[in-house]
């Protein structure tokens, strides 16, 4: 078996001292068409949910925030859990606010807002902790209006408990879009344990 050199020297070429390789570059990892498509789908529905708890809790806050109905009416301000249920759903209705751009980031650009890392680690942190808020003011907010109507308040008023009413059931149906939420970053988690990656491709 001759060398690459003898054999070059037999042939009447210049024997190079050094074999020379092609340079190897990492290979970037494929994706193929179906999966970009996937993420896109995994990624919109994420936003669905995100517009709609926004949606809702904005709703609630806002319901809240005008129940008033002169200076003989009862007003929300009045009553601790009426407070801490516009409190709550204000709150949340500007974090999906902040989530919905974050989305809409990552569907364009394909990247997260933060580090990934940090990105799976705050969506499911903080939509546990903004979910358990919101079903706490809310459930709250039920007890109370259910006492309001043991008592001459409501009957007095009764525009003032419906539109109480009204704004607890649309905090209650952003907890449900919110816990949805919740459920998909987790999955993002798991997914960023076992496979390095937010998603499972």
């Amino acid at each position: 078996m001759r060398s690459p050199q003898a054999q070059a020297a037999r042939n009447g070429e210049t024997p190079s001292p050094h074999h020379h390789h092609p340079h190897r570059f990492p290979t970037p990892p494929f994706h193929s068409t179906v999966s970009v498509q996937k993420l896109r789908r995994f990624n919109s529905l994420i936003f669905f949910f995100r517009l709609a708890s926004f949606s809702f809790s904005l709703a609630s806050s806002v319901f809240m925030l005008t129940n008033s109905r002169g200076s003989n009416s009862p007003r929300w301000y009045d009553f601790d859990a009426f407070r801490f249920v516009f409190a709550a759903n204000a709150i949340v209705a500007v974090y999906s606010l902040f989530e919905m751009v974050a989305s809409v980031w990552e569907i364009s650009r394909g990247a997260t807002l933060f580090p990934e890392i940090l990105q799976v680690w705050f969506d499911f942190g903080h939509d546990q902790v903004f979910a358990y808020l919101l079903l706490s003011a809310d459930s709250a907010g039920t007890a109370l209006a259910k006492a309001l109507k043991r008592i001459d308040t409501c009957t007095a008023s009764n525009g003032f408990c419906v539109q109480a009413d009204i704004a607890i059931a649309l905090g209650f149906a952003g907890f449900l879009f919110l816990g949805f939420s919740s459920l998909l970053s987790g999955f993002r988690v798991v997914c960023f344990i076992i496979n390095g990656s937010r998603f499972h491709l």
